[in-house]
């Protein structure tokens, strides 16, 4: 390639960044939205709540009659997805639970429009109604392609969700999909910090997922907003594309969780994709070294981890098992 080529190519790279930059920068201001759901018929008797791994980033979160379902991918093993510009990856497990089997959901958590976040499928088959709650690149072109209720997000930008006699406040977190010149090419992703809250006995709960990033500088700010997070979803995985690395790996997964401080942590994004190049047990063994066995939590495919929300001021450590926060 000739000089001027380079020089080109570079220039473009130094431009796409520094639009970048400005496109994440926190708005002095955040926005709030208003998303109010009709109350369900049969209210459950019991407090708990619960998290079932579906598997790649797709849970099923159930809270007091609220049903939220996270970054929808239901393609089979041996599928592909489209992961941008012509490459393509395959889908290694099958989902633990059938597109027709969910029941009904009030809305989709996305966290970036990825393909294996949000498949072709989902995208035939979710009606266009449905709430979506994500970032603000991927609410426009959703809003494209017919989708007609979306709830777009900027960083700490937050939605207030009520039904019946639940709340649920949905504030997006800070995120990077990669290092600075690739996730410049890459879409906007978000974590989500959801807080739970019921009229009924007045117990909350506050949970933490990251979204597909990388460990960066922004997530500091996490802990001085919210200094108590009872349970963490991380995205890990260590996948990479063209050899560069676009989730969090071990490492990077347990840097993390030193910054937030959850009391508990789930792993999920792990083995589902060809370009998942981590295992799960390399961030097993991890979590061992540093001691902190009993501060995460497995759950596999079809698994399922209840919470029981508490009064203010309690974490869940207290509530549930007397343990410490991370140190």
């Amino acid at each position: 390639m000739k000089p001027r080529h380079w020089i080109a190519l570079s220039a473009l790279g130094l431009a796409g960044a520094a639009l970048y930059i400005l496109r994440k920068r926190a708005p002095a201001h955040p926005r709030a939205h208003l998303l109010d759901l009709p109350p369900s018929e049969d209210y459950p008797e019991s407090d708990l709540g619960s998290v079932q791994f579906i598997g790649t980033a797709t849970t099923l979160i159930r809270f007091q009659g609220l049903t939220i379902l996270t970054d929808p991918n239901f393609l089979h093993r041996g599928e592909q997805v489209h992961i941008g510009y012509g490459m393509h990856s395959t889908r290694l497990t099958n989902p633990a639970i059938e597109w027709d089997d969910l029941p009904p959901i009030d809305f989709v958590l996305l966290s970036h429009l990825h393909e294996d976040h949000f498949d072709k499928f989902v995208e035939q088959h979710l009606p266009r109604n449905t709430p979506i709650l994500t970032t603000c690149a991927a609410a426009r072109t959703l809003a494209k392609r017919g989708f007609t209720n979306t709830y777009p997000l900027r960083v700490w930008d937050y939605v207030k969700v009520t039904k019946g006699p639940v709340s649920l406040r949905v504030t997006s977190m800070p995120g990077t999909h990669g290092p600075l010149l690739v996730a410049a090419a890459l879409p906007d992703v978000m974590g989500s910090m959801l807080e739970f809250h019921t009229e009924r006995n007045g117990h909350s709960y506050r949970m933490y997922i990251s979204g597909d990033t990388l460990m960066h500088e922004d997530l500091k700010e996490i802990p001085r907003r919210y200094r108590n997070i009872d349970l963490a979803l991380m995205h890990l995985g260590g996948t990479r594309v063209l050899g560069v690395l676009v989730t969090m790996n071990a490492e990077q997964g347990l840097e993390a969780l030193r910054i937030i401080r959850p009391d508990l942590a789930i792993p999920i994004h792990y083995n589902d994709y060809d370009v998942f190049k981590e295992p799960l047990e390399e961030f097993v063994k991890a979590v061992e070294r540093a001691g902190w066995k009993e501060k995460v939590r497995y759950l596999y495919h079809g698994d399922t981890y209840e919470f029981a929300p508490h009064s203010s001021g309690a974490t869940q450590s207290a509530a549930l098992m007397g343990a410490s926060p991370l140190v």
